[in-house]
């Protein structure tokens, strides 16, 4: 043991220790420690971090000198003092306009702490607020003279940040309003302050158009669509239907051109698989001054502010079918193997943009380790179809309603072939669901409506039965309920938010009420375990919860540290005791808790004693996972990582077969498992690489005193484990 605690223990050393304060010129100094703070308790200094030019060194990783690290920070004047003047700056564009910033130095041996100290003194406020429009048909349009219509107003404090929001505010919604030519640029405000007061009158002018420097200014010219033209960049025409282009543009004609339109039309077209690119282009129409649509009609006029667009929407689609073929290697608690698969994809079937993809694969794996058994491979087969149309697929809904959301609709239908030495199983799956997402809130919505599977297990060898299933000695409910035939009729819903700094999942679904509900109105038969049976065959019955929030705190351009949380709960009655193993959680692995491999780990203080179906019992209804994971750039494509983990599964049932796995409130938290590691990852943007190696610090489930701490007993047989994972856990 002692061998493990100094390899444990010697890791940094392994890595290199040495001081790096001797290679310091002299007169100079390593930035060891940047700090801000305020004179003032309502101010925010740490707001400003990002003005710092200069930072120190992270941490966790100048620990030790290695070939990864960074050089250290050589401390600056310059930059210091550029910092206090942005600084000074950035408070002012707050509104503190006699801001001051003041630095303090400190020094020992070789290092230096930097403190910034701020002065943001009293912020100055909007006084009087005036809108001085030159253009009146714009004027007649925001009415921005009326104070409701107005974003700034006397009182608030002022700020850059708001007198630019609402130049955006005005420039976007004139717009998305016809006026094409418009930007923000045409806005600008001047200010005027009294001597000793801390308000400021501010005027907002938007000023009138001029097409050059050298143009008389005119009102801004309004413009409304004319014709949509659709374009080909591959042949003489479009492969789409022409009600596709339509649903797709959110651009109409006979109305006033807009740039939220625009967007919506580019996002709607990149959504659909047979369109590679689109290419947007306004023409406007000449002498188009003196004509005016107005809904389906035109009137002819002399308002020269009116005009005209034509647009032209060109499209290139992509190859309406491809094959391709992927070969993989696979490896099974060492059982090593290989598999390959043949998808046929059309992303234009009925020449709408559906995707049809049919996919084969096969799979063979050499089986190791079993004794009593015929056959000693395992194979499998399996055939996929899906069919998703770019839109809703469903009755009662308006075709408005189909045109503004961006929604997918999937049919999907499989049958796999798996042949065992211990057993043959047959699983049948059929879904359709719906997804659609709303960008603007960074959210994503999908919903099954129904998703049916059935697992037939046609043969199960002698040998397994006598050992698990018949022996009466050890009988095995959960492994008997996972190997007979089952019937699972689901409905389910999921949201997904993602902001790039804060993200959560929900998924709920639930299992078996439509069926329960009509099982004594249609008289479905009873079996001899007293389950309502469909077509002779048990069906499942369970509702199941899933949530998980990750939040990422960005140290630096380098540095971050990720926060995740994940909660599940099934629970399993009516027509089931026990849930089916598919919908049952697992701990331990590369996306849970890394100390332990994949189902290595609970439920509660249980402890695996037969490897051969420990992947059945340590199973659970409940798992708790939380992680914290600091993560930094190290060269090239590398990142590193620390983390630590905690959580455990549980079982809400009190079931023989797992001792100990029962959750109880009392005793919980004393079951929760902890493990830390480093991580190393190869980031290439689409796709990332990961290695984490994982130690156990806290094991619930233990025979001695030096394996349940194992933070303090390390042993690297019994602690270690090593993951290969794409993508990151969380």
């Amino acid at each position: 043991m002692k061998k493990q605690t100094i390899f444990i223990l010697s890791l940094p050393l392994l890595l290199g220790a040495c001081s790096s304060s001797k290679y310091v010129p002299e007169g100079e100094y390593i930035l060891n420690k940047v700090e801000m703070e305020s004179d003032s308790d309502d101010y925010d200094a740490g707001a400003l971090k990002q003005y710092v030019r200069q930072k120190e060194k992270p941490k966790l990783f100048s620990l030790f000198k290695n070939p990864f690290s960074r050089k250290p920070v050589i401390y600056d004047t310059l930059q210091a003092r550029l910092t206090c003047q942005d600084l000074v700056k950035a408070m002012q564009n707050q509104g503190f306009m006699h801001a001051g910033v003041s630095l303090n130095t400190t020094t020992e041996g070789k290092k230096l702490d930097a403190k910034y100290i701020l002065h943001p003194g009293i912020p100055y406020v909007l006084g009087k607020v005036e809108y001085d429009v030159e253009d009146e048909n714009i004027q007649n349009i925001l009415h921005l003279d009326d104070p409701d219509n107005q974003n700034l107003k006397p009182g608030m404090r002022f700020s850059v940040e708001a007198l630019d929001n609402e130049r955006k505010r005005i420039a976007n919604l004139l717009m998305d309003d016809g006026y094409f030519r418009f930007n923000k640029d045409f806005i600008y405000f001047s200010a005027d302050t009294i001597a000793g007061q801390n308000d400021i009158a501010l005027t907002l002018h938007l000023t009138k158009y001029k097409a050059s420097s050298n143009a008389p200014e005119t009102d801004h010219p309004r413009y409304q669509i004319r014709n949509i033209n659709y374009l080909s960049n591959d042949s003489d025409r479009i492969h789409l239907r022409r009600q596709v282009l339509l649903n797709a543009t959110a651009l109409k004609e006979g109305r006033p051109y807009s740039a939220s339109a625009l967007q919506r039309t580019y996002n709607n077209f990149a959504r659909l698989q047979a369109v590679k690119y689109t290419n947007i282009r306004f023409a406007e129409v000449p002498d188009s001054n003196r004509i005016a649509y107005v809904g389906e009609s035109q009137n002819t006029g002399d308002d020269d502010s009116n005009r005209l667009l034509d647009c032209n929407i060109q499209v290139s689609t992509n190859k309406p079918s491809t094959i391709s073929f992927q070969p993989e290697g696979t490896n099974t608690a060492g059982d090593f193997g290989a598999a390959a698969s043949l998808t046929y994809t059309n992303r234009n079937l009925f020449r709408g943009s559906e995707q049809l993809s049919i996919e084969l694969r096969g799979a063979y794996e050499a089986i190791t380790g079993l004794e009593g058994y015929q056959d000693q491979n395992y194979t499998e087969y399996s055939v996929e179809g899906k069919l998703v149309f770019p839109r809703f697929v469903a009755p009662f809904l308006s075709k408005n309603f189909r045109r503004r959301q961006t929604a997918n609709s999937e049919l999907s239908v499989s049958w796999d072939l798996q042949n065992r030495p211990e057993f043959h199983r047959r699983v049948f799956s059929t879904a359709w669901r719906y997804r659609w997402a709303e960008p603007r809130h960074h959210l994503a919505w999908r919903f099954d409506l129904l998703d049916l599977n059935y697992v037939y297990m046609p043969w199960i060898s002698e040998t397994f039965k006598k050992d698990y299933l018949d022996n009466v000695d050890n009988r095995n409910a959960i492994l008997r309920y996972n190997y007979e035939d089952i019937f699972i009729m689901k409905m389910g819903f999921g949201l997904t938010y993602s902001n790039g700094v804060d993200a959560f999942r929900l998924n709920v679904e639930s299992a078996g009420n439509l069926l329960d509900g009509f099982s004594k109105t249609l008289g479905f038969r009873t079996n001899s375990q007293g389950q309502h049976t469909f077509l002779n065959i048990a069906y499942a019955q369970y509702a199941k919860f899933d949530f998980d929030y990750t939040h990422l705190l960005q140290l630096d351009k380098r540095n971050a540290l990720a926060l995740h949380a994940g909660l599940g709960v099934a629970y399993p009655y009516g027509n089931s005791t026990v849930l089916p193993f598919e919908k049952r959680y697992f701990s331990g692995g590369a996306n849970s808790v890394r100390g332990w491999g994949v189902r290595e780990l609970g439920p509660g203080k249980y402890k695996g004693n037969d490897g051969r179906i420990d992947f059945i019992n340590q199973t659970g209804d409940l798992k708790l996972d939380l992680n914290a994971e600091y993560r930094t750039a190290l060269f090239w494509k590398f990142e590193g990582a620390l983390f630590l983990d905690a959580g455990n599964i549980w079982t809400l049932r009190n079931y023989a077969e797992q001792p100990g796995g029962q959750f109880k409130i009392n005793e919980f938290y004393k079951q929760i498992a902890a493990a830390y590691g480093l991580g190393l990852r190869l980031n290439f943007d689409y796709f990332i690489l990961r290695l984490d190696m994982g130690m156990k610090a806290i094991n619930p489930a233990y025979e001695s005193g030096d394996e349940h701490w194992a933070i303090i007993h390390p042993k690297l047989s019994r602690d270690f484990s090593f993951h290969f994972a794409v993508g990151l856990p969380f």
